[in-house]
């Protein structure tokens, strides 16, 4: 393999369940039947890798731009064809971030950086998904 490839393994574990390793060796479990729901699904597990690429990023960014992060989640949103294959066609990207006079300009560059360049994720699924992003900032009133 070339140097920056990975290489997952996916085990059949019977009754519709799979057990996914990554290349870093973190074993997770992956369902197929979606309305037993006893683990994520694929199509979910990428909503997750968007979400987490991205909160990955803006963290890492705001941190060293010194900003004082109190809260944050991504909350990830897949459309989804009718027909098969039932790809995603827009995945919306809402960042929620609480914290203590949060730079708005900071948080904007935070997220346009992780989107636009840093996020891998986000990249291989373009241009055949389209991604949309938005954030909320919630001032963290708690005592400093």
């Amino acid at each position: 393999m070339e140097t920056g490839d990975a290489k997952a393994v996916v085990k059949f574990a019977g009754d519709d369940l799979f057990v996914a390793v990554s290349a870093s060796g973190h074993a997770l479990a992956v369902e197929t039947d979606s309305a037993r729901s006893r683990a994520a699904t694929p199509m979910e597990l990428l909503l997750l890798a968007v979400g987490s690429c991205t909160g990955v990023d803006v963290i890492s960014i705001l941190r060293k731009k010194r900003e004082r992060v109190t809260g944050y989640h991504i909350e990830v949103r897949g459309e989804r064809r009718a027909e098969h294959p039932r790809s995603y066609t827009r995945i919306e990207v809402r960042h929620v971030l609480s914290g203590h006079n949060l730079s708005e300009r900071a948080v904007a560059q935070a997220i346009e950086l992780s989107d636009t360049k840093y996020c891998s994720v986000a990249a291989t699924l373009r241009p055949a998904v389209e991604i949309v992003t938005s954030y909320e900032i919630v001032e963290d009133g708690s005592a400093v």
